[in-house]
């Protein structure tokens, strides 16, 4: 099969590529750059969390499961399907009608694999990436396909902490701590109280009740909010500005691009809910080197030995 380009299953890291393969390891910089007056510079990955222990991996395992079993095609039911598009969505959906037994072929107009997270290699064969990308624990879908592609051990684990930069104090940076063993919701709740430096405790009281619905009543608050803006979610329910300037300016960038005044709040409490409820749901993992190796490669194999283009 030749791809002009397949799309990404799983997203890019950034400040990885210099590391090779391992679940758990140590490692330390003994040259000028990792050394310096007799000091040791040490990277640490950590231990893989349990992702799989959650009702969403368990359905997206379920689904994936179904494209093999029952809703394999037979051979009368086979069909050629074209995709238009070579990034994450159409590198997927290639995988799961294979796994069915259908016959897709991506077309793609450029020639690097991977879509918004693709990577090139420039004249000094160093990678450049489209920007820094990275797994969540509180991914089932991507999880399930590390598994089943068989590359969980690519991603290197960070520790379970959220860090922020302070803008009031540039240069300063502090952190949400979760600690091991407390279930979610209320590691995140006990992570942002021990925080003396992001919000006051006047701001974090101010915070709280206007979430507490979407973690009782779930996804009916949550579709019903989809007439505000975030800011206009925060300013119905009397929440502190600082949180727009702290938490949400970054959040809303980084799921649709877009300003907080500009995006619906059901996008964002979407996102909360799920990271919330799940104990792993916001520790994160880098890939352990560039994308079109690590990611599209294994995918684009398993799409050919399908039978896919």
């Amino acid at each position: 099969m030749k791809f002009t380009c397949a799309a990404l299953f799983a997203l890019n890291a950034a400040c990885a590529s210099a590391f090779t393969p391992s679940s758990s390891f140590t490692r330390s910089l003994n040259s000028g750059i990792g050394r310096k007056n007799g000091s040791t510079l040490v990277m640490k990955d950590f231990p893989k969390p349990n992702v799989e222990d959650t009702d969403n991996y368990r359905f997206a395992e379920a689904m994936s499961t179904s494209f093999k079993t029952s809703l394999k095609s037979i051979d009368s039911e086979k069909k050629k399907v074209a995709i238009i598009g070579g990034g994450l969505s159409g590198l997927a959906c290639a995988k799961y009608l294979v796994d069915a037994g259908h016959e897709p072929v991506i077309y793609e107009a450029r020639d690097v694999l991977g879509g918004k997270v693709s990577a090139w290699q420039d004249e000094d064969g160093d990678w450049i990436e489209t920007g820094l990308h990275i797994f969540f624990g509180a991914y089932p879908n991507m999880m399930n396909m590390f598994a089943e592609l068989g590359i969980h051990d690519r991603l290197q684990w960070k520790i379970h902490q959220m860090i922020f930069a302070m803008q009031q104090l540039p240069g300063e940076f502090t952190t949400f701590d979760f600690i091991p063993g407390i279930p979610a919701p209320f590691n995140f709740g006990l992570a942002i109280l021990m925080n003396q430096k992001m919000l006051t405790l006047g701001e974090k009281l101010q915070t709280a009740p206007p979430l507490l619905p979407m973690l009782i009543e779930g996804q009916d608050f949550i579709d019903a909010q989809d007439e505000l803006s975030v800011t206009q979610f925060m300013r119905k329910y009397g929440m502190p500005e600082r949180i727009n300037e702290e938490v949400f300016i970054a959040m809303a960038k980084a799921l649709d691009f877009i300003d907080p005044d500009k995006l619906s709040m059901t996008v964002v409490l979407t996102a909360m809910n799920r990271f919330l409820n799940e104990s792993n749901g916001l520790q994160m993992a880098f890939l352990d080197g560039n994308q079109p190796d690590r990611l599209c490669e294994p995918m684009k194999q398993h799409i050919e030995k399908g039978g896919g283009e």
